[in-house]
């Protein structure tokens, strides 16, 4: 039996292999329909890949969404792809999970190609706030998620009211007694950081604390910046408490504090943000900003596919947080 590739497809339909590349791959504006029809009934009757495949582009619907998060390392980014997954599974579609590993280059690069896949809408967490879109309206249905991006498009967002959250945080370690409150985490170009970074702020001002810069430090949402924050602030402040932008940094936070023999909470105190499964194991467990990380996945699903059935949809839907209160505080 002859393997079905392109070339014989293109043999088969007298045509040239970029001609059948481009209707498999929906770019076939230029392409007569009695062409891209005589292509696609090759492909479907000799069984090219799934006959679903053929019958997508026919539809123009494949019932695959891609997923591009920024390090699928991060458990918090694993557990939304879990409710991603099983959101779009009842819904009768597949996943293509992607890692952009905080790159934009490979952020544009796996948006391409999901587009050239002709998935039917992407759920996108970006690396970084203020960025360049890759796509335009009228192209492929998007949904940020857990970000927010300064752009005029119509695009979903599903997010979590992070401003309010780190005003939590901040006001329960003000509650707690601590004057010296340090904030680290990841730089501000990151949506989430930046908003924790404004709830921060407000909780301070409102409670007649001046905001030093002493106490701030930025890196990325990791270990090693928890870790390098806190030794760098120990440095500088009378520091007694602390609000990780994430459960990483704050796990990185209490290390530094081991090392250098500081008791928590009795001598600092730690809130993170998150609730990733690690922080309740912790020693001490980490107080924390509790997000909705399974339902914010199944949101973003259950939105997407509203806006590709092209029904009446909100755009922009907020989940709220919760203090969980540990022994880190």
């Amino acid at each position: 039996m002859i393997k079905l590739t392109i070339k014989r497809i293109a043999e088969l339909a007298n045509v040239s292999t970029a001609t059948v590349s481009k209707v498999l791959n929906g770019k076939d504006k230029n392409i007569s329909e009695a062409t891209r029809r005589r292509i696609l009934e090759i492909v479907e009757r000799e069984n090219y890949r799934p006959n679903r495949i053929a019958k997508g582009l026919k539809l123009k619907k494949t019932n695959t969404i891609g997923l591009i998060v920024p390090d699928i390392k991060n458990l918090f980014f694993a557990e939304m792809a879990k409710g991603i997954e099983d959101a779009a599974e009842k819904k009768g579609y597949s996943v293509i999970l992607c890692n952009s590993n905080n790159n934009r280059d490979k952020e544009e690069k796996y948006i391409n190609m999901l587009q050239d896949r002709m998935v039917d809408g992407i759920i996108l967490t970006t690396s970084e706030n203020n960025i360049d879109l890759y796509f335009r309206d009228g192209q492929v249905p998007i949904v940020l998620l857990d970000r927010n991006i300064d752009a005029d498009l119509n695009i979903g967002r599903i997010l979590t009211d992070n401003e309010e959250g780190g005003y939590i945080a901040t006001k329960h370690l003000i509650d707690k007694g601590c004057k010296n409150i340090g904030f680290i985490s990841s730089i501000n170009k990151n949506f989430s950081s930046y908003n924790r970074f404004i709830g921060y702020k407000k909780a301070l001002l409102e409670s007649g604390y001046k905001i030093n810069e002493k106490l701030i430090y930025t890196g990325s949402f990791s270990i090693e910046t928890g870790y390098n924050g806190t030794l760098e602030l120990l440095k500088n402040s009378e520091l007694d408490g602390i609000f990780c932008g994430n459960d990483y940094i704050a796990i990185g936070a209490i290390k530094a504090l081991k090392e250098k023999n500081i008791k928590i909470p009795d001598e600092v105190k730690i809130v993170g943000f998150d609730d990733i499964l690690l922080a309740k194991y912790m020693e001490p467990p980490i107080t924390t900003i509790r997000q909705p990380i399974y339902d914010l996945g199944k949101e973003a699903v259950n939105m997407l596919i509203s806006i590709i059935d092209k029904k009446d949809t909100e755009m922009t839907k907020i989940l709220k947080t919760e203090l969980v209160e540990r022994g880190s505080s």
